[in-house]
């Protein structure tokens, strides 16, 4: 008998956990609580952790990979004096030395390949279906939803985001907590640009208790920016997508340099999200529990300093897709299966929680640190900048 896993959440993490399962032979049912299947963030990195993953799923043979950007440098600089720190060659360089190439893409145009994918190998997809609770009952487990009687299902996959419901009840611990920094996002056609703030690269700006990415996405169309700076915002921290005025940006970024003021002032908007993460995962109980895993932003919310949010979810995803295969309950049950899920990804993905903690340290650096920072940016370049642990297969 064909297998079926439930998943909740239908952000780029759920998706992805849906391709996994069809492609392991399992049916997949996925329930989303928005009534369409939107992503109103901006841009996203992928480095070749992710894009090796995306290509084997075949999704960077259509849209999305057209869609895609792939740059040709990484540059670091100075965001209070506007010096150069460092340099890393993408493009053709970065993918021959990890076998996979580094893109850039707008979130929504990665979710929307998921989505088609999904449901073109025939995922049972429920928009406008909010979980409520999840029971494991003997051999299944029993969603309860907003639309539909409970459903039965092999395992389940949560994947419903930092502000998992579902987490709390399989392991209450509480919800996520406040990191004290604010991202701004915002994109702008480079066509509206003036030609000396157009960019084909990713440009990484650093300053005291704050940095500003940009680069290129759809095409190369569009310049995506995300500036994140230390602070609160009123409110309540589940409204991820507030509103931001352009005078709030430019009051919080400090003694920064005319270029990256420029920047700033030359996006047309801006959206705010306040960051919220956990610790770094402690053992695989936290990514597992009998026919339950979790994956993505559920399991492991992370800061934005190693752009790694959605490439860990897509990880998860491909690890969940190889134990899937051989789970049968025959020779291998579902709940072993998932317990070596948990155990193929907890370290890694703590791993990486905790290296985007300390880049956030770094990054925001003042005084003696950054003046260490910046020095051996400078004399190490590339050799700091590349991450062969991550990218490497």
């Amino acid at each position: 008998m064909t297998q079926e896993v439930l998943i909740c959440g239908g952000g780029i993490g759920g998706l992805a956990a849906a391709v996994a399962a069809r492609r392991a032979g399992w049916e997949a049912r996925l329930f989303e609580q928005a009534e369409v299947f939107s992503e109103v963030g901006a841009g996203i990195q992928l480095g070749p952790n992710a894009t090796r993953i995306l290509r084997e799923w075949e999704l960077l043979q259509g849209e999305l990979g057209q869609q895609a950007v792939a740059p040709p440098r990484l540059r670091v600089r100075d965001g209070t004096d506007g010096d150069e720190l460092g340099l890393l060659e993408l493009g053709g360089t970065i993918a021959r030395r990890h076998g996979a190439p580094y893109l850039t893409v707008h979130r929504a145009d990665l979710q929307g390949a998921l989505l088609a994918a999904a449901e073109a190998a025939g995922t049972r997809l429920h928009p406008g279906c909010r979980v409520v609770s999840a029971e494991a009952v003997d051999a299944v487990v029993q969603l309860r939803t907003t639309r539909t009687s409970p459903i039965e299902g092999d395992a389940l996959v949560v994947a419903d985001g930092v502000w998992s419901l579902l987490r709390a009840e399989v392991l209450a611990d509480g919800p996520p907590q406040p990191t004290g920094h604010l991202a701004y996002r915002g994109l702008v056609r480079q066509q509206d640009l003036p030609a000396g703030l157009r960019s084909d690269e990713v440009t990484v700006w650093l300053a005291p208790r704050m940095h500003l990415v940009t680069y290129p996405v759809r095409r190369g169309e569009w310049l995506n920016a995300v500036c994140v700076v230390q602070g609160t915002q009123p409110g309540d921290p589940r409204d991820w997508d507030h509103a931001a005025s352009q005078a709030q940006l430019e009051a919080a970024l400090g003694p920064v340099c005319s270029e990256v003021r420029e920047r700033v002032a030359a996006l047309p908007s801006w959206r705010l999200w306040v960051l919220h993460d956990r610790a770094p995962v402690a053992s695989p109980d936290a990514m597992a529990q009998g026919r339950i895993a979790l994956l993505g932003d559920a399991a492991h919310p992370m800061r934005p300093y190693l752009a790694q949010g959605a490439g860990m979810a897509i990880e998860d995803a491909r690890e969940l897709q190889r134990v899937l295969a051989v789970a049968d309950d025959r020779t291998l049950d579902v709940p072993t299966a998932l317990r070596r899920y948990a155990l193929n990804r907890w370290q890694r993905d703590a791993q990486v929680q905790e290296r985007s903690r300390r880049n956030g340290t770094i990054f925001h650096a003042t005084g003696p640190l950054r003046m260490a920072r910046n020095a051996a940016m400078k004399m190490l370049g590339s050799g700091l900048l590349d991450q062969p642990w991550l990218y490497g297969k």
